[in-house]
């Protein structure tokens, strides 16, 4: 018994010491992962589809109009799909809308030019896209999984192909509206009657607006000075400071800004974070601009629509 023993132990060692010798003792387990890994690499189809897709996102909702009243209508909002990956099995990609940038998986029907794209489903905001290429545009739903949790569960896209640019001479255009419609002020104003002398009070809505100065400034472009800055209203800061973000591709979450800024051809939303694309001048612009707004006053006027 013991000389099998000792022969079975002689056997063992000379196989360890061979394995050694061919270096290949510590290799085998992640050889044949590598191997493994290697034979199941899928390769991608399609890129000429790869890109991003923008325009409106829209879902029927009830409106209010100047006077008050409310009625069902369309509700937009701006959408970029961003498809970075497709092969034989699946599509990769992320929607990004105001704000919100949720990743997207799903699958291709070359026969119909067709996605179903849908997003992760951990979020109260995820819902699936079913949408049709064609050239260069997409068009389709996108369905709610949750269609309690959301205002409103079905909207509809119609999207153009469009290539993200960083430019630091993008500017809003001159003939921009400078009015910030989404955060109405509420007053109080007397009215007195030059006969009876009678004086009344009504409540009316201002609204802040900006100055010519956002067309001037340009936070990409120049370093920026206190004396430039120091008689700015809070308005234009803002909008100049979000200008710098805007032509990086910031989607804004704020409704002010993506109003501003989505009304430009050049305004692409990327993604959510664009902190660590901005220049050195740009990021000492931001910290100025911060500061200023910081204690910088407001300007408010009535509008009508």
């Amino acid at each position: 018994m013991k000389i099998l023993n000792y022969t079975l132990i002689s056997l063992l060692a000379a196989a360890l010491i061979s394995c050694k010798k061919d270096g290949k003792i510590s290799n085998i387990g992640k050889d044949s992962l590598t191997a493994k890994k290697d034979s199941v690499i899928v390769p991608e189809i399609y890129k000429e589809y790869y890109g991003i897709y923008m325009g409106d996102f829209a879902g029927k909702g009830m409106v209010t109009s100047e006077d008050g009243e409310e009625y069902e209508g369309e509700i937009y909002k701006k959408i970029s799909l961003k498809i970075n990956r497709i092969t034989k099995d699946s599509v990769y990609g992320q929607s990004i809308v105001s704000g919100n940038q949720r990743p997207f998986r799903g699958v291709f029907n070359e026969t119909s030019k067709s996605f179903v794209l849908d997003e992760p489903g951990n979020n109260k905001t995820d819902g699936r896209f079913e949408v049709k290429l064609n050239n260069d545009s997409l068009t389709g739903n996108w369905n709610a999984f949750n269609k309690s949790a959301v205002k409103l569960p079905l909207k509809t896209l119609k999207l153009i192909k469009k290539e993200f640019v960083y430019n630091p001479n993008f500017m809003l255009d001159e003939n921009s509206d400078l009015v910030d419609w989404t955060n109405p002020k509420s007053v109080t104003e007397k009215y007195t009657d030059e006969e009876t002398g009678k004086t009344e009070t009504y409540k009316a809505s201002k609204n802040r607006f900006a100055s010519d100065a956002i067309f001037k400034i340009n936070a990409s472009k120049q370093k920026l000075t206190e004396k430039e800055l120091k008689n700015l209203r809070k308005l234009d800061l803002e909008i100049i400071k979000n200008a710098v973000f805007a032509r990086h591709g910031y989607s804004f979450k704020k409704e002010t800004f993506r109003n501003f800024f989505e009304r430009t051809d050049w305004y692409i939303p990327v993604s959510n974070n664009v902190d660590k694309d901005l220049t050195p001048m740009e990021k000492e612009n931001v910290v100025l601009l911060n500061r200023f707004i910081q204690y910088a006053q407001d300007k408010y006027d009535s509008f009508g629509r």
